[in-house]
């Protein structure tokens, strides 16, 4: 009997040491997953990286944790045994912390509930403007198709403005949305993410704005380091047409 007890000690220590442990905890439901795996994953250098799985056998919930440098891009991805057509990915902005995700197996992306993350407030605030963007520039798209079949020429050169102003509006928009939000990570994020071709004088903006805290984390520091790459570029364009054109006539 002593030996049962020693041995069942033995096991609940083993136990609690290999539970997982890390300062971002992400869990929730997916209603209608029977059976599958579900990962948290990252990217790092443009690779998609594995940093948790959890294996779905008949319970719909789930928890899987990691270590968070800073508040950063992540995905929910579901990979189910049966090759079904709905395995998919969602993104979210993950912060320490617990997240909370709830979603279905048929509108995996769609219907997902994200809640624990002031980033991932503002980045579905900033979703659903950029989704008006988008519905206009289908419009555009399409009136643009009509006067190519018609040959209008005085229609296209409109459509054209209207592209360019569309654009324009949503450069602004953008780049007006990491300011007000300058003191949460998602406004380095839209920086490299949304706007890294516009005026570098925006860009040069955005980053003055952010908070000391915002300027230290994993997209603030990015940003800075972007901006002295593009700050190189430019100058030696410049250097390139300040070079004076030799004569040999």
């Amino acid at each position: 009997m002593k030996k049962l007890a020693i041995l069942f000690i033995i096991l609940v220590a083993f136990s609690s040491c290999s539970e997982k442990t890390g300062d971002l905890v992400v869990n929730g439901e997916v209603k209608g997953l029977k059976k599958g795996t579900l990962y948290l994953q990252k990217i790092d250098d443009t690779i998609i990286v594995n940093v948790d799985s959890v294996k779905v056998n008949g319970d719909p919930t789930f928890t899987l944790t990691t270590d968070l440098e800073s508040p950063r891009i992540m995905y929910l991805y579901l990979d189910k045994v049966d090759n079904s057509q709905y395995d998919d990915r969602l993104e979210f902005f993950a912060e320490k912390g617990t997240i909370t995700i709830n979603t279905t197996l048929k509108h995996f992306e769609t219907d997902a509930e994200i809640k624990g993350s002031k980033n991932q407030v503002k980045l579905e605030e900033y979703h659903k403007m950029m989704s008006q963007f988008n519905d206009q520039n289908l419009d555009l798209i399409k009136a643009n198709f009509e006067a190519q079949k018609e040959n209008d020429e005085e229609k296209l050169l409109e459509i054209d403005k209207k592209y360019n102003s569309l654009l324009r509006r949503k450069y602004l928009y953008t780049v007006n949305f990491a300011i007000n939000n300058k003191d949460l990570e998602i406004a380095p994020y839209l920086a490299l993410s949304e706007v890294f071709d516009a005026n570098i004088k925006y860009l040069d903006t955005i980053y003055s704005s952010l908070e000391p805290k915002v300027k230290k984390s994993q997209y603030g520091k990015q940003l800075k380091d972007f901006l002295k790459e593009r700050r190189k570029e430019e100058k030696q364009e410049e250097n390139i047409k300040e070079e004076p054109v030799e004569d040999n006539s």
